[in-house]
């Protein structure tokens, strides 16, 4: 049996009558740049998350560098994020004009070490940017306590974790701000590149609109320089539709979750992903540990079953970083997980028949 690594089409045909109806919408009212699409999925997703303001952008890269900016990060700070995601987080701290600063993860969870972040603060330290990485929360209460004792603005990178949860609170509601990816692949993913930024601060979500439309609410009036980074309407409008099947498809991807759990927790060297207490993990990855991790990915390739690795090189060890002269001792963590982890099929419209496939064959290549 062939598994794909995920089925988007799949998906568009489950719901392909809302998202037709959509476009077509769109295309009627000839509503492409802003209008009512767009200020409709503002409202809606501001909602889901349970935030006051969401001010949607062109990516999730954009967003990460919008709210940086509105945040007023410039030449000299320092903003500290994991060494373990998407090389955006890290690339959009260097581009707002900080300096970054990685610390190592979290052994079990992957996301960031909240004793790694007390000990990189220096007095150029302006903010922190932890990442819900795979789709589980970071370890938010420690993160947030830290930002109070030392003064730093919190950004959540929420680019993998939409609708996760934290002690029941959703992620993109703890920290300063939160950015959005609603990149295809993405638990909530749109037919090509968009992005959204949640806050509750009306002045911060102001500076960050202004930011993303050329500098200014207005046309014509711009009162500061600004990008071009907007959210079309056709993509909003699928958006809009596709919301509202996100709290189910959370449901699924838990489901689907739950039986990969109880068909490999028992096979020998290989890890499950552990979800941290009080935390409400949505699966936008489902990420194994094994230490013949490439493999057990060649293995199942060569049966049909498509694998990813998110991400083969600790975001410190990229060439793009070689001038910070980082070493693999100082994020042991992360050092450790890029050579064991495998992410295997996961979406909401995956079957039980095709995760017996999957499990099957890596017990298999487990017995090999």
């Amino acid at each position: 049996m062939n598994v794909p690594f995920a089925d988007l089409n799949l998906q568009y045909q489950t719901i392909k009558d809302e998202i037709d109806k959509a476009i077509a919408s769109v295309i009627r009212d000839s509503a492409f740049i802003r209008g009512p699409y767009v200020d409709a999925f503002e409202q809606e997703f501001a909602e889901a998350i349970g935030v006051g303001h969401c001010v949607s952008c062109a990516n999730g890269t954009d967003a990460l560098y919008i709210a940086m900016r509105a945040l007023g990060v410039t030449a000299g700070a320092e903003v500290i994020t994991t060494a373990h995601s998407w090389v955006s987080t890290s690339s959009m701290i260097t581009h707002s004009g900080a300096d970054v600063v990685f610390c190592d993860t979290d052994a079990r969870t992957f996301t960031i070490d909240p004793v790694a972040i007390e000990s990189a603060i220096t007095p150029r330290t302006v903010g922190i940017i932890p990442v819900h990485l795979y789709g589980q929360p970071a370890d938010m209460d420690a993160i947030m306590a830290i930002a109070r004792k030392h003064k730093l603005w919190v950004l959540e990178d929420c680019a993998q974790a939409h609708l996760a949860r934290y002690k029941g609170q959703q992620v993109g509601t703890f920290g300063d701000v939160a950015t959005f990816s609603f990149y295809p692949g993405k638990n909530l993913g749109a037919m090509g590149d968009a992005g959204a930024i949640v806050t509750n601060d009306l002045a911060l979500a102001s500076r960050m609109a202004k930011i993303a439309r050329h500098g200014g609410l207005t046309k014509h009036q711009h009162e500061i320089e600004g990008i071009n980074s907007r959210l079309d309407g056709l993509q909003a409008a699928i958006l809009s539709a596709k919301l509202r099947h996100l709290a189910d498809w959370t449901k699924t991807r838990r489901a689907a979750a739950a039986i990969y759990d109880a068909g490999l927790n028992q096979i020998e060297d290989l890890i499950v992903p552990y979800v941290a207490a009080a935390r409400e993990h949505v699966y936008h990855l489902y990420t194994i540990q094994h230490p013949r991790r490439d493999e057990l990915a060649r293995y199942l390739n060569a049966n049909g079953v498509q694998t990813a690795v998110n991400y083969p090189t600790a975001l410190p060890f990229l060439q793009s970083y070689e001038r910070l002269r980082l070493r693999p001792e100082q994020f042991p963590n992360a050092h450790r997980h890029q050579s064991r982890i495998l992410s295997l099929p996961m979406f909401a419209e995956i079957t039980p028949e095709q995760q017996s496939a999957v499990i099957d064959l890596v017990a298999k290549f487990g017995q090999s």
